[in-house]
């Protein structure tokens, strides 16, 4: 049995941990049991120890990290219940159903809390473009995703996709769902009292998935792609069955807990339930409903098959679930109760095949202080060593390198109107996705954001820049930004060089999150992302919520008029260092990320958002990826207007253009108010400087001179030549 426990992910001392606690060796189911809920995947051994740093509450917070998703107060009652998670592992293996059942995972757990999901984002990351296995894993992915989506019918309106070599052998899929609840009627998953009945509820369990969780927690070798059954498959029609099913009985008043069936399956649903509220709990697999003949209960304990719920009915409300489920077509049975006895037990063909105490499976579970290096961070890059190049090309080149191009081809596959509540998109220039709430004048912005390049070359600032982007994303739309969802994904935490980059990257992240009241309230964590011992550059995303309590005072990039004048709102001195311009322009990948001021971010953004609800700022866009220049684009392609830009500053032009400075938006406002701005600006302590005029046709820069059809035909045709094998 030591050898199993090995094969299924537990290092030698933590079997003796089990030995210990049990005073015997565990059978086939419960060795099972503890593989799952003590992997990385479910127990978060790696990093438990510092995600505790994350600030997890605030005015707005009803629920922070420890449920299935996280829960913010967005007034009149109304809640919003988020989260993302990866599914990286199975898209990489099958990355149509990978990308599907991540998108379908992360909507159980925010409707498992009594929301109806609302909006979808996602954040993926794709080996660079050359490598062999890219271009079908970009079209399995968004194919996935888009079409698990479309079919359950909720609207996907932000997300992004970067391409590079350091993903080559594990791509990265971050899924995050959104949703509305009633703020007095959110559902929990602890069971609250004994002699209760546990229904099984959805999709009947087969073998698919199963060791899901094991699978995650362990980098991939050269066999990897021979683990498909570990794959779960989706079914996003029973995944529209299973949301109303669910609302529905959570309406009725049967519920008194609830958790779906997501990683580890019924395994970690039953433990969860029961250990939370302190409680015992038996369970008869005979009366699982299954689709697979013979099944042992190892396989329906492990099992991930999707769309399934377990829920805690209160006492004699069976036949309330039974009609409700009945209605919805959805298999359906009591298949167990809880007790007082602290233990989880399961019966099969008459036999207790398991018989273990709840409280050691989380008491017990390991809790690692892994050792860790601080990680090399790159040194500052002087001005005097990034070329000047021609200001034309340099641009050209940049707007089209596959990390900026335009993602048309991918978000065009994605229906993200259906709902009809959708105010903004990938598609209407604006730097967030938002989404009304239905029959108010509120909305939702939600975003996605990471700078890898930025981590891989200092993992504290870049972990505070990732926090910070989203930041400036939401208050770019004029959201008051409200709180985080993280999914932390990174290689091996058992090399103290990559643990470095955890540690210290939680320490960025939740700095910024201190310093801008932007709480976390849920998340995720993705270790082992390497393959053959080679690790993905470190990547912790931030999902991001903020709310606007009138949707008619948003503003986006893609309405600038000619006649209005272009303020640079933030200080520019030229950070180059891990630009894409140094990356893509002059083939450098290196230099010390740009720094984050929180207080200036803070600061820059407060003033920003005052002139969004004054209606004074008729155009917002923040500068982020490729500078002034970069950002210029989007607004000339966005409102179709061109722009005529000058260089205010004794930098070099090319500096000016490309570097990528934080806390800076650029603003269009009427000329009759542009003096009024950089005055306001002075008196909150804001730099602003006035560079330009919405005109005619073209941008125009310190010799730059380049149309909207030159800047479109650069920007838009790179993704789809490629997906046609044209590039």
């Amino acid at each position: 049995m030591a050898q199993k426990a090995l094969e299924y992910g537990l290092k030698a001392d933590e079997y003796q941990v089990i030995l210990n606690r049990l005073g015997r060796e565990p059978n086939d189911v419960e060795l099972g049991v503890y593989s799952v809920m003590w992997s990385e995947h479910c127990s978060y051994k790696s990093s438990r120890l510092h995600l505790r740093k994350f600030p997890v509450t605030g005015p707005r917070v009803i629920c922070g990290p420890g449920e299935n998703a996280g829960v913010i107060d967005i007034d009149d009652g109304q809640a919003c219940i988020f989260k993302m998670e990866s599914h990286n592992h199975p898209s990489f293996i099958e990355p149509y159903q990978g990308a599907a059942t991540g998108v379908g995972g992360i909507m159980r757990d925010v409707f498992t809390m009594g929301a109806r999901p609302i909006a979808l984002l996602n954040a993926l990351r794709f080996g660079e473009p050359d490598h062999p296995k890219t271009r079908r894993l970009v079209e399995g992915v968004v194919s996935g995703i888009g079409g698990y989506g479309n079919c359950v019918g909720v609207p996907t309106v932000a997300g992004e996709t970067n391409f590079h070599a350091g993903y080559n052998g594990n791509i990265l899929v971050n899924a995050m769902c959104v949703g509305l609840a009633d703020a007095d009627k959110i559902f929990y998953s602890a069971a609250p009292e004994p002699g209760l009945p546990v229904v099984y509820f959805g999709s009947k369990t087969g073998r698919d998935g199963i060791h899901g969780a094991t699978m995650a927690s362990v980098e991939f070798s050269e066999d990897s792609e021979e683990k498909r059954p570990t794959v779960q498959v989706g079914d996003p029609f029973a995944e529209k069955l299973l949301i109303e099913a669910t609302l529905e009985l959570m309406a009725s008043g049967a519920v008194a807990a609830i958790q779906d069936m997501g990683a580890a399956g019924l395994t970690s649903s039953s433990v969860e339930m029961a250990g939370k509220g302190g409680l015992g709990i038996t369970l008869n697999l005979d009366k699982v409903p299954q689709r697979e003949t013979n099944m042992t209960a190892y396989e329906m304990m492990l099992s991930e098959s999707q769309e399934r719920m377990l829920a805690i009915l209160k006492p004699g409300r069976e036949e309330d679930g039974y009609r409700i489920f009945k209605k919805w077509g959805l298999d359906a049975a009591v298949i167990g109760e809880t007790n007082t006895s602290g233990n989880i037990v399961l019966l099969h063909k008459g036999e207790v095949v398991c018989d273990l105490p709840l409280a050691p499976l989380s008491d017990d579970a390991p809790l690692y202080d892994r050792p860790w290096v601080e990680p090399h961070a790159e040194a500052p890059i002087s001005h005097a060593d990034v070329p000047a190049h021609d200001l034309n090309a340099a641009l050209l080149k940049v707007i089209s390198c596959p990390d900026e191009a335009s993602k048309r081809w991918l978000w065009e596959q994605y229906d993200r109107h259906v709902m009809a509540d959708t105010l903004s998109d990938s598609s209407t220039g604006h730097d967030a996705g938002m989404v009304r709430v239905h029959g108010t004048k509120k909305a939702l912005a939600v975003t996605s954001d990471c700078t890898p390049r930025y981590v891989q070359a200092n993992p504290y600032e870049g972990g505070k820049q990732a926090v910070a982007e989203a930041w400036r994303n939401l208050t770019a739309v004029g959201a008051e930004p409200i709180a985080i969802t993280d999914n932390l994904n990174f290689g091996s935490p058992e090399k103290p060089e990559t643990m470095g980059q955890i540690v210290r990257a939680i320490d960025g992240m939740a700095e910024a999150c201190r310093e801008l009241d932007f709480p976390v309230v849920s998340g995720n964590v993705s270790l082992y992302n390497e393959t053959n011992g080679i690790s993905i550059p470190p990547t912790p995303t931030v999902g991001a919520v903020g709310l606007l309590k009138d949707y008619d005072q948003r503003v986006g990039f893609n309405k600038v008029q000619p006649g209005q004048v272009i303020i640079l709102i933030g200080e520019t001195i030229g950070e180059m260092g891990s630009t894409l311009y140094l990356r893509e322009v002059c083939g450098i990948e290196a230099g010390a990320p740009p720094r984050v001021d929180l207080a200036c971010e803070k600061n820059n953004g407060t003033l920003v958002r005052r002139l969004i609800k004054t209606g004074v700022a008729k155009g917002v866009h923040d500068l982020s990826d490729g500078g002034l220049l970069s950002a210029a684009v989007d607004v000339v392609l966005s409102s179709k207007v061109g722009l005529s830009l000058k260089n205010p500053t004794d930098l070099a032009d090319h500096i000016f253009a490309f570097g990528e400075d934080q806390a800076r938006y650029l603003i269009a406002v009427d000329e009759a108010s542009a003096h009024l701005v950089v005055a306001q600006a002075a008196e909150a302590d804001v730099p602003a400087a006035v560079i330009g005029v919405a005109s005619g046709t073209d941008l125009t820069y310190a010799g730059l001179s380049l149309s909207i059809t030159q800047l479109r035909e650069a920007h838009e045709h790179w993704l789809p030549n490629y997906m046609a094998g044209k590039a």
